[in-house]
């Protein structure tokens, strides 16, 4: 029992937040903070993606979307399964309409040997302001793989987390464009992002660069690496990127140290592109690992299990970092701000992309 709750948590938790106006209708920039969230209900639906050109590789794939809150009355919320423990979703309802209007897509990857939902707070929140937001398990690499002994090695896993991501953004179009879907007619096709966490900050990369014989992929028109596991690409790879980025990393991640990014960045010539390191930021608090240990926790494990789950946990939520809502609110602010940016074209957002804003938080700020 240890050793399955161990290895579920070190997944969960090591690698793996202003109104908008209706789509249709120009996008006005907060006039309280950006971290906050926006005037949509979150909708929150998963369905399964099938690969017949990997031998049927399947996957399944969350997808956070804005929904109007008359929608939403009445509704369940949203129900994050654990596999050893349910919670509700703060923002999210279980399948509501989606609102009117075409939105914007963003692909989320997770940390390796993480879960689709592990950063859920960042995913609601873009989906609050109008974005629609799709993160597949990229299998052979989630946490239950992990637990079931089914993970596959880094080369087969590298390959397969670009090619994942736009099979997903090809399923969404595609859902777009099917008569009667739920996403019929609600996507903004050459509005595509990418961003992700750890070895999803990797995957964000090689969408854009390429990896092995991936080719990047040109639909997707910006990325936002977290946390980025970068040192596996070459110098060229790096160099090559040709879409604006947004790169966040901790300076206290002792999992993938801040370096990483420091390197990516200053190979990279595309502009533009901005680089946030959050002070005392850990590995872990781009992700919702203090909830999934504050939901663990009060499920009724023995102490054994609840001292792993702090030790685990300590990436996020130990006393040496900056508290992690604040750290998630900065996450919101910039992510948001720079989607808004690059994918809305919409330049009164970036005030929030500079020192004059930022300088309140315990950030520094780079943009080139």
């Amino acid at each position: 029992m240890r050793r399955f709750c161990a290895v579920l948590l070190g997944m969960f938790l090591v690698l793996g937040a202003i109104g908008v106006a209706p789509a249709g209708a120009s996008h006005e920039p907060s006039k309280s903070s950006p971290s906050t969230p926006g005037a949509y209900a979150v909708g929150r639906t998963t369905f399964d993606v099938v690969d017949p050109a990997r031998a049927g590789r399947t996957f399944k794939v969350d997808v956070w979307y804005p929904s109007q809150p008359k929608d939403v009355v009445g509704k369940p919320k949203s129900i994050i399964d654990l596999l050893v423990a349910t919670t509700p979703s703060p923002l999210a309802y279980d399948n509501p309409r989606v609102a009117p209007g075409r939105f914007p897509l963003v692909v989320f990857s997770h940390g390796s040997g993480g879960i689709r939902f592990q950063s859920w707070f960042l995913m609601e929140h873009l989906a609050s302001h109008g974005f629609i937001v799709a993160a597949p398990d990229h299998a052979g690499n989630t946490a239950v793989d992990a637990i079931f002994g089914s993970s596959t090695p880094f080369a087969v896993t590298a390959r397969n987390r670009p090619l994942d991501v736009s099979l997903v953004i090809t399923r969404m179009l595609e859902r777009g464009q099917t008569e009667a879907d739920a996403f019929d007619h609600h996507l903004l096709r050459r509005k595509i992002a990418v961003m992700g966490h750890s070895f999803g900050g990797f995957t964000a990369v090689a969408a854009a660069a390429g990896w092995a014989d991936v080719p990047p992929d040109p639909r997707v028109k910006a990325i936002i690496p977290i946390a980025a596991a970068t040192n596996s690409f070459t110098d060229a790879q790096l160099s090559s990127i040709s879409v604006p980025s947004l790169w966040l990393h901790g300076t206290s991640d002792i999992t993938v140290p801040i370096a990483q990014t420091a390197r990516a960045w200053s190979l990279q010539t595309a502009s533009p592109r901005y680089r946030v390191d959050i002070r005392k930021a850990g590995h872990s608090s781009f992700t919702n690992a203090c909830d999934i240990r504050d939901v663990l926790a009060n499920s009724g494990a023995p102490a054994s299990i609840l001292d792993f789950l702090k030790q685990q946990a300590a990436e996020a939520c130990g006393p040496d970092l900056i508290p992690i809502a604040d750290a998630q609110a900065i996450t919101k602010a910039t992510t948001l701000a720079f989607l808004e940016v690059q994918l809305l074209h919409d330049d009164s957002f970036n005030r929030y992309l500079g020192n004059g804003y930022l300088k309140r938080f315990a950030v520094d700020f780079a943009r080139g």
